[in-house]
């Protein structure tokens, strides 16, 4: 057997390879708190779905897909998952992105 002569155990390698892929693609959630933002100047939020999703747009790098943002209409606090999320081009820091209602555990 070629790989007996060579002194290679592909099982190894290849669990090796498995556990760097995994933790290439673990990424940390972040949040984000736009409560102290003023809507409609520092960020536009249209919300859909009966309001268990929403549409937003602001600047700031960094926001991904799985991240969260916090918002604030009046007292009530909500927190969104960022679901879908595109890059303006310019300015490269502004997004578009959508959003979908979730509740945090505390």
């Amino acid at each position: 057997m070629l790989s007996s002569k060579l002194g290679i155990n592909f099982t190894n390698i290849w669990g090796l390879l498995n556990f760097l892929v995994a933790k290439l693609k673990v990424k940390k959630q972040k949040t984000y708190d736009y409560t102290r933002q003023v809507s409609g100047q520092d960020y536009v939020f249209e919300p859909i779905d009966d309001d268990t999703k929403g549409y937003m747009t602001a600047q700031g790098k960094g926001v991904a897909v799985g991240d969260f943002i916090t918002l604030q209409n009046g007292a009530e606090i909500y927190h969104y998952q960022v679901e879908q999320i595109e890059y303006y081009s310019h300015p490269s820091d502004m997004w578009t992105a959508v959003l979908k209602r979730v509740t945090l555990a505390s």
